[in-house]
């Protein structure tokens, strides 16, 4: 069994345990393997703004490396929610950008969790004209800034790694 059936079959497992029985769908992509759930009322297994996918996507993951320590992270999606949010959130950030660009104004975005501050930074990344900026301190969320790129606050820009 390589690791990711077995993150299905730990995912399968879990989600039975809480009275569930969707289908799950294997899907590898470039960055990672995704574990697809495809269920009616998936907002049950979803959550507000995904925090029950986070949360069984760590659960998953932390009893995987248990049994394969080497095991790739595998990502926990429901009704391919986490890639619609990527999508919106692809386009708040490039209207955002453009809106600095045009004003010359810092733009704050609405609190983030790590990952999406990291695709926030990774898009800016290699734009001239604009930056993104991570707050230090240990919230699960944070509001990036995107400011105009060379003028700095005291705060230093997020590597894309975050």
């Amino acid at each position: 069994m390589t690791p990711v059936e077995a993150a299905k079959k730990i995912l399968d497992t879990m989600l039975g345990h809480l009275g569930f029985h969707p289908e799950i769908e294997i899907h590898d992509s470039e960055d990672e393997p995704c574990l697809q759930i495809l269920m009616p009322r998936s907002e049950l297994l979803i959550g507000k703004d995904g925090e029950r996918l986070d949360d069984l996507q760590y659960l998953v993951n932390r009893v995987l490396r248990k049994h394969f320590p080497k095991a790739p992270r595998v990502r926990i999606d429901c009704e391919h929610y986490r890639a619609i949010q990527e999508d919106k959130l692809s386009a708040e950030v490039r209207a955002a950008a453009d809106g600095v660009k045009a004003t010359g104004k810092t733009f704050k975005m609405r609190p983030l969790n790590a990952y999406y501050r990291r695709l926030v930074h990774n898009a800016l990344l290699e734009d001239p004209d604009v930056e993104s900026v991570s707050p230090g301190g240990d919230d699960r969320l944070k509001r990036i800034l995107i400011r105009p790129r060379g003028t700095g606050s005291g705060e230093t820009p997020s590597p894309a790694g975050e």
